[in-house]
C-alpha cells in the first residue's frame, strides 16, 4: 500500500473505530431496551458522547466517512430488499405527494428567503436543499447557479441544523398522529427530512419497515434533482446573475441512488437467493447503525448558537412550511 493510502487509513481509523464502538454498545443495550432499538440508541449515544467527551478534531475524518460512505453503501444494499412490487405500494398517490411537496417547499422557501433579505442564489440553494436532499442537492445546485463558497457553506449549515431538529421531532409526531399507518409515517419522514442520513435516522426511531418505505419517498425526491438543477439554472440565467456558460456537466443523481435502482431492477425481474437478501439486510443494518452513531457524534450543538437570528428564523419558518404541507397532503391524498 502507498504511503498516501496508509496515511488516509490512519486518519480514518480513530473516528471510524469510535463510530463502530458506539454502534456495538448500542446493539448490546438494545437487548435490554428492545423498544428503543439499536439504531435509536446509536444516534442518542453518539449525540451525548460527541458533545461531551469526543470533540477531538482527529475524529472528524473517520466519523465523516462513517456518516456518508457507510450510509451510501447501506442505501445500495437496501435494493436487495425492495422490488417494484414494494415501490408499487407507494402508488400514484405517493408520487403525487412528492411532486406537491417539492413544489410547495421550493416556492415557499424561496419566497420566505427573499422576504427575509436573502439573495436569489441563497434562497434557491435553501429551497433545493430542503426540497430534495440536503447538502448533496446544494452541492449540485451551487455550481450551476454560480453561488460562492461562503453562501454555500452558510446554507448547508442552516439546512443541516433544520434537518437535525426535524429528525429528532417528526418521528414522534408521526407516531402520535398516524399510529400503525406505515405509509403515512413513511411519507411524513421521507417527504420532508433533508438528507438521506436524516431520513434513515428519523425513520429508525420508528421501526425498520418505516426506514424502507421512507427511503422510497426520499429516493423519488432525489431522482427529481436533475429537474431542479436545470430549472434553477434557467431561472438565474434569466435574471442575469449567471455570466458564464456552464461546461460539461455530470448527472447530479448520486451514485448510490443509481446503485439502489439497478439492484432493485435485478431483484424485481430475477429474484435473488434468499441467503443473499438476508446477508445484504444484515450488512446494511450494521452500516446504518454505525453511520447513525457517526451522525450523532458529529452533531455539534454549538452550531445552533453561532447562526444569527435571521438564519434561525428562516430555518424555523421553512420547517413549519414543510411539516404543515406534509400533514395537509397526507390528509388530502389519503395516504
Amino acid at each position: 500500500m502507498s504511503k498516501n493510502g496508509t496515511t488516509k487509513i490512519n486518519q480514518l481509523l480513530p473516528g471510524l473505530s469510535l463510530s463502530l464502538g458506539v454502534a456495538v454498545i448500542a446493539k448490546l443495550l438494545a437487548l435490554l431496551l428492545p423498544k428503543l432499538g439499536g439504531a435509536t440508541l446509536a444516534i442518542l449515544l453518539g449525540i451525548i458522547l460527541g458533545n461531551t467527551f469526543f470533540k477531538q478534531s482527529s475524529l472528524a475524518q473517520g466519523t465523516k466517512f462513517a456518516e456518508s460512505r457507510l450510509l451510501e453503501y447501506s442505501v445500495v444494499l437496501l435494493g436487495f430488499t425492495v422490488t417494484f412490487q414494494t415501490i408499487g405500494q407507494m402508488g400514484i398517490k405517493g408520487l403525487a405527494f412528492i411532486i406537491l411537496m417539492m413544489t410547495t417547499v421550493i416556492i415557499g422557501t424561496y419566497f420566505i428567503g427573499r422576504k427575509l433579505g436573502f439573495n436569489e442564489k441563497m434562497a434557491l440553494m435553501m429551497a433545493g436543499g430542503n426540497a430534495v436532499c440536503g447538502s448533496s442537492a446544494i452541492g449540485a445546485i451551487a455550481p450551476a447557479i454560480e453561488a460562492n463558497d461562503e453562501e454555500k457553506g452558510q446554507i448547508i449549515t442552516l439546512v443541516n441544523l433544520l434537518g437535525t431538529v426535524m429528525m429528532l421531532t417528526l418521528p414522534f409526531l408521526g407516531i402520535a398522529l398516524y399510529g400503525d399507518d406505515l405509509l403515512a409515517k413513511s411519507a411524513l419522514l421521507g417527504g420532508t427530512l433533508q438528507s438521506v442520513g436524516q431520513v434513515v435516522a428519523g425513520a429508525s426511531l420508528v421501526n425498520p419497515e418505516t426506514v424502507k418505505f421512507a427511503m422510497l419517498f426520499k429516493i423519488t425526491r432525489i431522482i427529481f434533482l436533475v429537474v431542479v438543477v436545470f430549472l434553477f439554472e434557467q431561472k438565474v440565467r434569466r435574471s442575469g446573475t449567471v455570466t458564464t456558460q456552464t461546461t460539461k456537466k455530470r448527472i447530479p443523481i448520486p451514485w448510490y441512488v443509481l446503485g439502489f435502482l439497478i439492484i432493485c431492477i435485478v431483484n424485481s425481474f430475477f429474484p435473488l437467493p434468499n441467503i443473499l437478501n438476508q446477508a445484504a439486510h444484515t450488512i446494511s443494518t450494521w452500516f446504518e447503525t454505525i453511520a447513525l452513531a457517526a451522525i450523532g457524534l458529529r452533531l455539534d450543538f454549538r452550531k445552533f448558537l453561532k447562526e444569527g437570528p435571521r438564519f434561525l428564523i428562516y430555518g424555523l419558518s421553512v420547517g413549519v412550511v414543510q411539516t404543515s404541507a406534509a400533514l395537509l397532503f397526507i390528509l388530502l391524498l389519503h395516504l
